[in-house]
């Protein structure tokens, strides 16, 4: 359970001298933890090796580079995580927590991958103009409900009372019309609300549906 899977045959070497420098053999530059931590979130495989003695001190190296993230703020792993990992420190099951760790990893690193294929599915290769999209939809059946419980202002009445459309100023039609009887103009206005609310309906769902 303690096996470790060995660095593939093509990872970069990377060196580490007495002064503490790292000496990337592929580029044959001088790098640091942050360059490291970059090809590490790039999926650059590399080995450490003492430059003196030749001994893997890859695993030294990747936890001092997650000790300077966690020292600059990016606060990863949970307080109560470390003690429970600083407890299995010389437990019996000790053993099979490298296992179950590393296959915990893989599972999430494999969801992590799955939802990002359904957001680029979903939105294509702009997925900033996806979401913008979907929150337009989203602003657009909100507004669609608010007219709903609020139709008589979609129906030009909300600053004025029914039946003194013909009055100058209150924007209705010419003073000479012959203003409606109560019924007929109660009778109008539920049939143009009827209308309306079908409308939005069909609408919603339109939007709900896309």
């Amino acid at each position: 359970m303690t096996d470790e899977k060995p660095a593939p045959a093509n990872a970069v070497v990377i060196k580490k001298y007495a002064n503490r420098r790292l000496y990337n053999t592929a580029t044959s530059t001088y790098v640091t933890l942050d360059d490291l931590a970059q090809m590490v979130k790039s999926g650059t495989d590399f080995v450490v090796f003492d430059a003196k003695t030749g001994e893997d001190i890859t695993r030294s190296v990747l936890t001092q580079i997650i000790f300077d993230e966690e020292n600059k703020g990016t606060n990863l792993l949970p307080i109560n995580f470390l003690r429970q990992l600083i407890r299995f420190y010389g437990d019996s099951m000790q053993a099979f927590v490298p296992g179950y760790l590393e296959f915990s990893m893989d599972s999430l690193t494999q969801e992590q991958e799955k939802w990002r294929k359904q957001v680029m599915d979903a939105f294509g290769g702009d997925t900033f103009k996806g979401v913008e999209d979907q929150v337009k939809r989203n602003m657009a059946m909100f507004n669609d409900a608010m007219r709903m419980f609020n139709p008589f202002a979609s129906m030009g009445l909300g600053g004025g009372m029914p039946g003194m459309g013909g009055m100058p100023g209150m924007g209705g039609g010419p003073a000479a019309a012959a203003p409606k009887t109560e019924g007929e103009a109660s009778k109008t206005e539920l049939q143009s609300l009827k209308e309306q609310l079908a409308e939005m309906q069909k609408k919603l769902n339109s939007l709900s549906g896309s």
